[in-house]
This record gives C-alpha cells, structure tokens and sequence, in this order.
C-alpha cells in the first residue's frame, strides 16, 4: 500500500487544564477523501488549527509525505505559511476572503506562496516577472472555471452568493497546489442546491488524486462523499471506518444522541 499522505500519531492537545485532543492517530491517502466527525465541541476545528500551525499541539508527531516521493516532513512546530508552502491548504468555519478583492484577485493570491518575483521583482517588473505574473492569472482562470466560478471573475467577492463566495475560498485553496486540503464545515449554511454543486466540486477535485480532509456536520454529504470516516468525542478517537460501519456503530450514535 502507498505511504499516507499525511501521518498523524498520538496528537494531544491542552489549553490549561482543558484536554481538547487526547491520542488521536489519523491517515489520509491520496485521492482519498476522508472525513472527520463529531458532536459540536469535540475537538475537530481544534485538530485541524494543529494541522496548519496555528496550534502547537502539546504532544504528538504530524507528518507529510510528498506524493511525488521524497523525504517526509514534520509539520509540528512549522509556521502557517511554511505548512501551505509544503502542501497543505485549508478553507475555514467562517468564510475568510477579501471582501474588496474581485474574484480573480482573491485566488490570485493563493499563488503567493509560489511565486518567486519578490519586492525587488515587483518594483522592477523585469520579463521574468510579467510572464509570471501571466502565469498566475492563467492558471487562476483556470481555477475558477474548475470551480464554476469564471462568471464572476470581475466581482467584488462580497458581492458573490454565499455558495459561491464558499466555492471561492476552495479555489483560493486550490491555487496553493495542496496535496492536501482540508475543508472546514464546506456546506455550513448552505441550501440543498449549493450543498448538491458542493458534493460535485469536491469529487471533481478528488479525482485529480487531491486528497481531502473534511469537517462536516451534514451527514448525508458525509455519507455520500467519504470513503474513510473518522470520529471524535471529547477530543478521542471513538470509531473508524467505512461510512456504512460508522452509520450502525454503537459509540457513534451514543456520542450524537445520548444514552
């Protein structure tokens, strides 16, 4: 079997005297779209701000394994930027774009971490910088067409439906070339329409061997999109497996209704 692409062993996380993580293990492959589940406080966003630098996790080891080959790298420790600039990219609970930055510009800058015309290069703007440049407008064309999104492309992003200011968060994502991404609650809001196009989106991505991680409280896209699901209770791993072996397990129903 191939190497997961990402590697989580043992991740424990404390505020204080709070234990939001305790010994979680988890793996993703690539093309595979797994899923992270759980009652509201269970410790899901929790796990992936330890995914993404934004959190130290107390204990634990996090590993990615390039999907060209490669030595794998130790996330734990690494700043925000220096994780995306290793592969992993992530979307947010609440929506976090440039409201004032038409939608081309919003993906745009996901490029950043790509690129290598810094300040000298842009106050210069010397030919390998404008080809740059033209490169990454191509290439965030060819994002929002990915997306459906190519209509707004002159747009203010506040100016989107919500759906679509979603859709637009995931293409930012994209833009960072992950070979992972997480997805944070993608359908939170959403009517049945926009969830339907949402479920779509995400197997088109997936079936360019992206692998993904996503939070999800709408457990029909869960069910209808995982292949491997995951479930916490109190920041612990309680179950495992397939969706029809987590829809019938006896400790998740127990965690989301009760005794």
């Amino acid at each position: 079997m191939d190497k997961p692409i990402l590697e989580v062993s043992k991740m424990t996380m404390d505020f204080g005297g709070i234990r939001a993580l305790d010994q979680l293990d988890l793996e993703v492959y690539s093309g595979e779209i797994a899923a992270l589940i759980g009652p509201n406080g269970a410790g899901k966003t929790t796990f992936f701000n330890c995914l993404t630098g934004i959190y130290v996790p107390t204990k634990g080891d996090i590993f990615l394994n390039p999907p060209a080959g490669g030595r794998k790298v130790d996330l734990k420790g690494l700043l925000p930027n220096k994780v995306t600039e290793h592969g992993l990219a992530r979307t947010f609970q609440n929506i976090r774009l440039f409201p004032r930055m038409t939608v081309l510009e919003n993906v745009m800058i996901g490029r950043h971490c790509r690129t290598k015309a810094f300040i000298v290069g842009a106050i210069f703007r010397g030919p390998a910088t404008r080809k740059e440049e033209s490169e990454i407008i191509e290439m965030s064309y060819a994002i929002l067409e990915k997306v459906g999104l190519q209509k707004f492309v002159n747009e203010y992003a506040q100016n989107l439906p919500y759906g679509a200011q979603r859709r637009l968060e995931i293409a930012r994502a994209l833009a960072t070339e992950p070979s992972l991404l997480l997805l944070d609650e993608p359908a939170a809001g959403m009517n049945p329409q926009e969830t339907q196009n949402l479920d779509e989106l995400i197997r088109n991505i997936s079936r360019d061997g992206l692998a993904i991680l996503l939070i999800e409280h709408d457990m029909k896209l869960v069910m209808s999109l995982s292949d491997r699901i995951y479930v916490v209770d109190y920041g612990k791993k309680i179950a495992e497996g397939k969706p029809e072996e987590i829809r019938s397990n006896a400790d998740v129903i127990k965690a989301y209704l009760g005794e």
